[in-house]
């Protein structure tokens, strides 16, 4: 499976039908298991699914690194996938403590919690150094459209990205929900060794909270996106010490939060 599905479909343009297919992007049930027990099911596009049940594991503070999870396993199933893991010893008490069922729809960021201090919590503060430079924020976010191969097929997905000025790109992950997309991103810098603090995460979308609280979990000092962010997004990233650099385009961006990090001169 490589993400996409041909759908036969009729095109209609200037006047003219014309029967031919179109490359979709494929959604399926992913169910999230540890140690045997269901988690979360939500919708994503099937592709490097390990990354995205690390991802969201650390995200979402289910464990705190890499290493809390001793195995795992996708299987697919005739309804759908599912993504088997199992903790290391110690660890299943606070999954207990964390324990929220989802059936979320597709890039659902907040679905099944349960109080309104879980949907505003502090996400941890940012460290690190890193500055970059306009001519860095413009070649950076360049780098996106050539490397999102799914996204060029279908014009229908999300990607989230690392870069760093040092190296470029040295991530991308991609899907048709936003939120899958960077926690897809967090799985790959987790099993890679990759430190958050050394470099920025790109987005293709807007900035909702939920993207800060991800981001900040990532340790990525800089958020740089496409589209706007929230005013609650604004907020959570000027607590969590996050510069967030949004409509970045290619004349200009805007800086929103600790601005320091960006140097104009």
């Amino acid at each position: 499976m490589d993400g996409a599905t041909p759908s036969p479909r009729l095109r209609w343009r200037d006047g003219q039908a014309s029967p031919g297919q179109r490359d979709i992007p494929d959604e399926t049930p992913v169910a999230l298991i540890y140690d045997a027990s269901t988690y979360a099911v939500m919708m994503a596009t099937p592709l490097d699914l390990e990354d995205f049940a690390l991802g969201l594991s650390l995200t979402e503070g289910v464990i705190g690194s890499a290493s809390d999870i001793q195995d795992i396993e996708v299987v697919q199933g005739e309804l759908g996938v599912e993504v088997r893991m199992w903790l290391a010893p110690g660890h299943r008490e606070a999954l207990a403590t964390r324990r929220r069922r989802l059936a979320g729809p597709t890039g659902c960021g907040l679905c099944g919690i349960d109080s309104l201090a879980e949907a505003a919590r502090t996400p941890p503060r940012v460290s690190g150094d890193l500055q970059m430079s306009p001519e860095d924020i413009l070649r950076a976010m360049a780098a996106l459209s050539p490397a999102q191969t799914l996204g060029e097929r279908t014009r229908a997905v999300h990607a989230a990205a690392f870069w760093r000025p040092d190296t470029g790109l040295v991530a991308l992950r991609e899907d048709v929900g936003r939120h899958n997309a960077l926690d897809k991103l967090a799985g790959a810098l987790a099993r890679s060794g990759q430190a958050g603090r050394e470099g920025a995460v790109l987005l293709t979308s807007r900035v909702s909270v939920e993207m800060v609280q991800k981001t900040a979990v990532i340790g990525a000092p800089i958020l740089i996106a496409v589209s706007a962010p929230t005013a609650f997004a604004v907020r959570t990233a000027e607590a969590a010490g996050l510069t967030l650099v949004a409509v970045a385009r290619p004349d200009g961006f805007e800086v929103f939060t600790h601005p320091e990090r960006i140097v104009l001169s």
